[in-house]
């Protein structure tokens, strides 16, 4: 009996051991995320925000998504398809919980947003009321104006098309809609 006893208690062990990840995994993702903080910034303020977005607190389903379609090609980028081609398949997902489990930069100086948008009011049927997203559409609210205004524009032109939503509705808006838009998502 104490033999059975001792064997299961050992077999829960190990079984225990072999469900649970290796102290030292939390520390190898921190360091393999090291690589991102050049551009993304150390504490989640990109480096550039005109051309690089936030990605600390971004929804983790979407950090997923761009991830996979730089490495196929699917959403092109110069800085980021090689980065993205370099990565494990299996720490992808490693990388998007890590982003998506840090909190959304705090802005230094709070705008006031006012009213949303008339041409907005769609956006929040995917990016939800407040415009921090939800899977699968990312946070927009407090992005730079620059960077917003740069991916509408590369969906209007159909230079970014890893969405099959997106092109056409921002080839509906004007650019000077696009532009109210980006202002409006900034100041959040």
């Amino acid at each position: 009996m104490f033999a059975r006893l001792l064997a299961a208690i050992s077999g829960i062990g190990i079984a225990l051991a072999a469900a649970l990840p290796p102290a030292h995994a939390a520390d190898e993702i921190e360091g393999k995320v090291q690589l991102c903080a050049a551009c993304h910034g150390q504490n989640g303020v990109p480096t550039d925000p005109k051309t690089t977005p936030p990605i600390w607190g971004q929804q983790q389903s979407y950090i997923m998504k761009q991830l996979r379609d730089f490495r196929t090609g699917e959403r092109p980028s110069a800085v980021m398809a090689p980065i993205a081609k370099g990565l494990e398949e299996g720490d992808l997902r490693k990388y998007a919980a890590y982003f998506a489990g840090k909190k959304w930069p705090a802005k230094k100086t709070a705008a006031k947003a006012g009213a949303v948008p008339k041409a907005a009011a769609q956006c929040q049927l995917c990016h939800q009321p407040d415009f921090k997203g939800g899977p699968p559409a990312p946070r927009l609210a407090g992005m730079s104006y620059d960077y917003l205004v740069g991916e509408m524009r590369e969906f209007a032109t159909d230079e970014r098309h890893n969405n099959l939503d997106m092109p056409k509705f921002m080839r509906m808006l004007s650019e000077k809609e696009r532009g109210v838009i980006a202002r409006y998502l900034a100041g959040l």
